[in-house]
C-alpha cells in the first residue's frame, strides 16, 4: 500500500499565494454534530494550524494534465488482485468502478444494488464506462478516484490530502456550529447553494438546482472561506482511516487535541461487508446523489467511511498544503 502524501510547506514571502489555492486560518472547533448520524458523535473541539486549500476538488482537466506527464493509471483502470477478492469469480475481476444507475420507479432503499452498479471499463475518463467521454466537463471534478489515486497526484502536486479535522474545519468556513456551509437553513428563500439531490431518491431526481450529476466546479457559492463545493457535487477523500465515532470531549482547553490525524486503521474495518478486509478512509462533503430521505450528508460534520480500494461516480478530492517554509512547482 503506498503511503500517505506529506505535505510540503510553502514560504509566501518568497512569491505569490498558491495558484488556485485559499488561505485557512488556524484555529478551534467543534468538530462533529451531536444532531444528525451516530458515526458523528460525539461533537469535540479540535485545534487545527493554518494552511492553503485547493479552492475546488480537482477537476478533470487537472486529473488529465497529471496523467500526461506520469502516464499514472488510476485504480479502476486495473484489474483487482483476485487474492484480494477470495470468494468472486476471478472471471468478473476486471477494471472498472461503481456507477449510478437511476431507477424508474420507488425501490427499497435496503438493497443499494437497485441504484449502484459495477460497471466494466469506468474510470475518470470514461465515466459512465466504456465509450463515454469527458466531453464537456473539463471544469467538473474528476471522479472515480481511490484513495491512492488521490495520495499519487498530491504527491505530483507538491501537496497533500487534508486530514478530517482540517477538511471540517475549512468546510464550516468561520461558522461555528452551523449545520450547512453557509448556515442552518438549507435553501434560504428557496435558493440551492449546493449540487445535492432533490426529490425522493433514487428515482424522483427534481434538478431544482440545475443538475443530474456532477456540475462544474464554483457553480454555487463559496463559503467564508472562498472555498467552492464544500457541500455536495462530489465527496472528498481525506487522509485519516475511519473510525465509528469521534473521541470524546475533553474537560479542560489546555487538553483540546492540535492537529489530530487517525493514522491506524484498527477500527476502520466495515465487518458487516464483503470487504472487510479493506481498511476505510473518511470521505468528507456529501455528492450530488445525497438527499434527505437517504443521506443528508452535504453538511461539515457528515463523514462516511470508504473501502480505500473504492471509487464511484461520485468520489472526487481536493489537496492542501501547509505554509511555514520551503517552496512547491506551480503546476
Amino acid at each position: 500500500m503506498e503511503q500517505p502524501a506529506t505535505a510540503l510547506t510553502y514560504n509566501v514571502s518568497q512569491g505569490a499565494p498558491p495558484k488556485h489555492m485559499v488561505w485557512v486560518p488556524s484555529g478551534t472547533f467543534l468538530m462533529g454534530s451531536n444532531d444528525f448520524y451516530p458515526e458523528e458523535r460525539p461533537a469535540h473541539r479540535v485545534t487545527v494550524d493554518g494552511f492553503w486549500m485547493d479552492e475546488h476538488p480537482v477537476t478533470n482537466a487537472e486529473f488529465l494534465r497529471f496523467v500526461k506527464v506520469t502516464g499514472y493509471r488510476t485504480v479502476a483502470e486495473r484489474a483487482p488482485n483476485p487474492d484480494d477478492y477470495p470468494d468472486v469469480d476471478p472471471a468478473l475481476l476486471v477494471p472498472g468502478s461503481l456507477v449510478f444507475r437511476h431507477p424508474q420507479q420507488r425501490v427499497s432503499l435496503r438493497h443499494y444494488q437497485n441504484w449502484w452498479a459495477y460497471v466494466p471499463g469506468a474510470c475518470w475518463n470514461h465515466p459512465e464506462g466504456a465509450g463515454s467521454t469527458l466531453h464537456g466537463r473539463d471544469c467538473h471534478p474528476v471522479v472515480h478516484i481511490a484513495s491512492e489515486d488521490a495520495e499519487a497526484y498530491a504527491r505530483w502536486a507538491g501537496k497533500a490530502l487534508p486530514t478530517e479535522a482540517e477538511w471540517e474545519f475549512a468546510a464550516r468556513g468561520g461558522l461555528e456550529g452551523a449545520a450547512f456551509v453557509w448556515g442552518d437553513e438549507f435553501a434560504p428563500q428557496g435558493r440551492m447553494l449546493a449540487n445535492t439531490w432533490q426529490g425522493e431518491f433514487p428515482w424522483q431526481n427534481l434538478r431544482t438546482d440545475g443538475y443530474e450529476g456532477t456540475s462544474p466546479v464554483g457553480t454555487f457559492p463559496c463559503n467564508g472561506y472562498g472555498l467552492y463545493d464544500m457541500a455536495g457535487n462530489v465527496w472528498e477523500w481525506t487522509s485519516d482511516f475511519f473510525t465509528p465515532r469521534h473521541p470524546e470531549e475533553v474537560a479542560k482547553a489546555c487538553c483540546i487535541p492540535r492537529n489530530p490525524r487517525v493514522m491506524s486503521s484498527a477500527q476502520s474495518y466495515a465487518f458487516d461487508h464483503p470487504s472487510s478486509h479493506i481498511p476505510r478512509k473518511v470521505l468528507k462533503g456529501g455528492s450530488h446523489l445525497c438527499a434527505p430521505n437517504y443521506c443528508l450528508r452535504y453538511r461539515p460534520a457528515a463523514r462516511q467511511g470508504q473501502a480505500i480500494d473504492s471509487s464511484a461516480c461520485h468520489i472526487g478530492f481536493r489537496c492542501i498544503l501547509q505554509m511555514t517554509t520551503g517552496t512547491i512547482e506551480d503546476r
